[in-house]
């Protein structure tokens, strides 16, 4: 029994050792990448996080041969974890430094530009003790976010120069402008319909605290005082603060947004046919200059249907688009894709994909699953191709 106790030991040691060696061993490959990442709320960078850890597992490195840290190489809001920041942008940047960047770099990702707001970073950093319950669940002041002409612009640039774009939600809704957004819209042949959305494994708000109470307090002044939820559901959000709700059972027959990939897309991609997806999306269309490659499926009741149909809501709509012409590839994910609740250190144990049925998730809220069977290998893809295609 102790012989058998000392040769799992022994391998469960090995197994790590080796694959951290493997990962040591691989060679390093240059791909310059901006990312802007405006809503950092602490140093665990949660919002670009699965980006840097792909980065890190492949080894792609900045022109220096450094690899990326994440908390240092991105542009955006930098909290010191003590109640400063600093920012990062392009704002005091002159025509000629915003053309050497699109000019020197290869690739563009623009992860969150939701932002920080003032009640989520007192809750986190306020010295005052006596804060109102949920006072970080409630709207405030936004210290800074959105994204700015300057940002577009040099959007504009990379599509000229045939470079990797790559922008996902949260960067067109608020609290983007609406001429950046039309701006936006235009040169990249998309268009949002104003409404974003998120499960919930429960819409009870006594029991489930990350509703936050502007949602509630919207939808029982624009419904008559009522809340008749206890369930899991969908909420909708519009930009001018409509709330709508679709509930398990009695409005939804399948309770979580589902994503969906046909080949040939799927094989492509490495994309699972079908996978949940729990957090935030926004609801977008796209036109004949983009192709879609996954798309979101809600699976309403009939009474369901009836109230999507009058919210103008769809019940399939983008969830990843990609432009048609291929000399200027540009990819838009519907979705809150780089957030993902996963452990950086993995990054460094090679080939960690190959064990990923093992670090699963088994509840729908949680979103490391969606991580290791979407996000990483469409990144991975993504990414490989086009560094193989600019050698």
């Amino acid at each position: 029994m102790k012989r058998i106790l000392l040769i799992i030991l022994i391998t469960l040691l090995i197994i790590p050792l080796t694959m951290y060696i493997l990962w040591l061993l691989h060679p390093k490959h240059e791909l310059r990448i901006v990312i802007v990442d405006k809503t950092v709320l602490t140093k665990k960078v949660q919002e670009h996080i699965s980006l840097n850890w792909l980065l890190k597992y492949r080894k792609y490195s900045k022109d220096d041969m450094r690899l990326y840290n994440p908390q240092k190489d991105y542009y955006g809001f930098f909290p010191d974890e003590r109640g400063g920041y600093k920012i990062k942008d392009f704002e005091m940047y002159d025509s000629t430094q915003m053309e050497k960047i699109a000019d020197s770099t290869d690739i563009v990702y623009y992860t969150d530009m939701y932002g920080i707001y003032r009640a989520e970073w007192d809750e986190m950093y306020s010295k005052e003790k006596k804060l109102p319950s949920y006072y970080s669940m409630e709207r405030s002041r936004l210290i800074y976010g959105g994204m700015t002409h300057k940002e577009l612009d040099l959007l504009k640039k990379f599509k000229e120069r045939g470079k990797l774009i790559l922008t996902e939600f949260n960067i067109i809704a608020s609290p983007t402008s609406g001429a950046v957004r039309r701006d936006f819209e235009k040169t990249f042949g998309m268009k949002w319909t104003g409404w974003t959305g998120r499960y919930f494994e429960s819409l009870d708000t006594i029991k489930n605290k990350e509703i936050p109470m502007w949602v509630k307090r919207n939808y029982t002044n624009q419904h008559a005082g009522k809340w008749p939820f206890t369930k899991s559901g969908i909420i909708f959000v519009r930009e001018d603060d409509r709330i709508e709700i679709l509930q398990k059972e009695d409005h939804l027959e399948i309770d979580i947004p589902i994503i969906k990939t046909l080949e040939p897309y799927s094989s492509e991609y490495d994309l699972p046919d079908k996978i949940e997806y729990p957090f935030w999306f926004d609801i977008i269309c796209n036109n004949s200059t983009n192709i879609q490659v996954s798309k979101y499926r809600l699976y309403p009741t009939l009474a369901g249907s009836d109230s999507l149909k009058r919210w103008g809501i769809p019940e399939y709509f983008p969830a990843v688009i990609k432009s048609k012409d291929n000399s200027k590839p540009f990819y838009y994910f519907a979705g809150d894709f780089a957030d993902n609740p996963i452990s950086y250190n993995l990054s460094k144990f090679y080939p960690i994909n190959t064990f990923k049925t093992i670090l699963l998730s088994h509840t729908k809220q949680e979103r490391n699953t969606f991580f290791w069977m979407f996000y990483n290998p469409l990144i991975d893809k993504i990414l490989n191709d086009y560094h193989k295609n600019k050698k």
